[in-house]
């Protein structure tokens, strides 16, 4: 029961933060910083988080980060994007959250093992 507990309370964080964020700074790419952030953390805490208990754990990673990060907020924006006739704005939109995403998360495995 705690697990379900703490991811919630997680998930709730990271969509507030989420919302936030992008009620501040009123922009597409809010949502690009937003993933390429949550993919970061991810990364990080595959190899920081071993230490900690599991429902913590996941309470972090399914509950927090995965409401902070959204991919249909990201496929939804890139179609609207190309609809708009901005094909370049959105092809640019998607590589940046996919293939960002993938170094970021990548650099936080990385930083993840030195650290730890």
């Amino acid at each position: 029961m705690t697990g379900v507990v703490l991811v919630a309370a997680g998930g709730t964080l990271g969509v507030l933060a989420r919302y936030g964020l992008t009620i501040w700074v009123q922009s597409i790419w809010t949502i690009a910083a937003i993933n390429l952030v949550g993919s970061f953390l991810l990364g990080l805490l595959i190899h920081l988080g071993t230490t900690l208990d599991t429902d913590v754990r996941s309470g972090l990673a399914v509950g927090f980060i995965g409401g902070f990060t959204t991919l249909s907020t990201l496929t939804t924006q890139t179609v609207l994007e190309a609809d708009s006739g901005r094909p370049t704005l959105a092809l640019t939109y998607l590589a940046v959250n996919v293939l960002g995403g993938l170094a970021m998360a990548a650099a936080g495995l990385f930083l993840g093992r030195t650290i730890s």
